[in-house]
């Protein structure tokens, strides 16, 4: 049985030869631990893709999240100068922006006088006009120098024809270097582009000071996210993960998540299931409050389920009331099991997971959120090499 095969067993819950490993890993650890500098991993579909299928062969996980959209073009043509200063790279655009890139973390761009790109502005936002909520500082989530790129600010982001050629190039480019391989790609959750759009404190007070403002631009946003859905759905992912990572117990309230987060991210879920492809949802911290509200949705899957201290949810809990209705990924403490812990403590953790998730299938062994940038390789290496001892069915 081969990677992409042992995944989707997993998430069909049908019996794999062993559980599946596959961890999402930040941004700073391609910087750190690839050959190429971080610049060229961010800004480059190539580049990006190179770094994803190295690292997942490195650690022999069986499954890749692409986690950027494609870049296109030849991005040192917008260049005016480059250099690096104090371990970051400095990059100054024709535009006049600036971006730095520091080497474990991800790049920042700012306007000419270092201050940080524009959010839009609750209280003076017009749902109507599209110039008061598409700004210089926000696109895609990911893009935060839209011209940078040649993305045009009037364009519909609810029709998939206007979006660039090269929006899936990563993800196109991961599957042909890892045809055996699990390949997931991300979205962002209406409820995470309207966090961005106005910044988080921001958005959080609009949920209360303008809660009709807000569920208009949530529609919105939700036509802008199943567009891009359909495009990675073209191409026939083994899976698209929707990044919803404030939607839990410490930043909203369950009834919050019930009317801010659920119907909208339930369009996406049923969006991506048209698309004949799995669906589950990356939610951080503590959503053991709302496992029941998941699972009225039609999502597929449940990623991190931090457990205590960072979270909320138990394993075995989670596993005897929604085993059967959800695939499980994740659990691992990522800061006290993975980055802080001795070895004795991580082996431990690791194989009470398996043993935990095992049972039944419908599990995917991995860290709870992102693997940190300084978490040792050697470390993500052997999550395969215990799965393999302990993990067979």
């Amino acid at each position: 049985m081969n990677s992409k095969q042992r995944v989707q067993a997993a998430m069909n819950h049908e019996e794999p030869d062993r559980v599946p490993v596959m961890c999402q890993l930040a941004l700073g650890h391609y910087f750190l631990h690839c050959s190429r500098a971080p610049s060229e991993i961010w800004f480059d579909s190539s580049t990006f893709a190179s770094a994803l299928v190295d690292l997942q062969g490195r650690y022999g996980f069986d499954g890749i999240l692409v986690n950027l959209p494609g870049r296109g073009g030849d991005w040192r043509s917008n260049l005016q100068s480059y250099e690096r200063a104090d371990d970051n790279e400095h990059l100054l655009w024709d535009s006049g922006l600036q971006t730095i890139v520091p080497p474990d973390d991800n790049p920042h761009t700012y306007r000419p006088d270092r201050t940080p790109l524009p959010r839009a502005d609750y209280k003076w936002v017009e749902v109507r006009n599209p110039a008061t909520y598409r700004l210089a500082g926000y696109v895609w989530n990911t893009w935060h120098a839209p011209e940078l790129w040649g993305i045009d600010p009037q364009a519909d982001l609810s029709d998939p024809a206007a979006y660039p050629i090269w929006f899936a190039d990563a993800l196109k480019q991961v599957q042909q270097l890892a045809p055996d391989v699990s390949v997931h790609v991300e979205v962002f959750s209406p409820f995470t582009h309207l966090m961005e759009l106005f910044g988080y404190e921001q958005a959080l007070m609009a949920l209360v000071d303008e809660p009709e403002t807000c569920h208009k631009l949530l529609a919105i946003l939700a036509g802008h996210v199943m567009a891009q859905v359909n495009l990675y759905g073209r191409c026939k992912p083994d899976a698209i993960l929707v990044s919803s990572a404030f939607a839990g117990a410490g930043f909203i309230s369950r009834q919050m998540y019930k009317e801010f987060v659920m119907p909208y991210e339930d369009e996406i879920y049923r969006a991506i299931g048209r698309n004949d492809v799995k669906s589950y949802v990356h939610t951080c911290g503590a959503i053991g409050d709302r496992l029941d509200l998941m699972s009225e949705t039609s999502v597929d899957g449940i990623d991190t389920l931090d457990p205590p201290p960072l979270g909320t949810v138990d394993l075995a809990e989670a596993k005897s009331q929604y085993g059967e209705r959800f695939f499980f990924k994740g659990n691992l403490d990522a800061v006290n099991e993975m980055l802080h812990a001795d070895d004795e403590t991580f082996e431990q953790a690791v194989k009470d997971r398996i043993r935990i998730g095992k049972p039944g299938s419908g599990y995917i062994l991995s860290s709870a959120c992102s693997v940190a940038p300084h978490v040792k390789p050697g470390r993500l290496k052997r999550l395969t090499e215990l799965a393999d001892q302990f993990g067979g069915y």
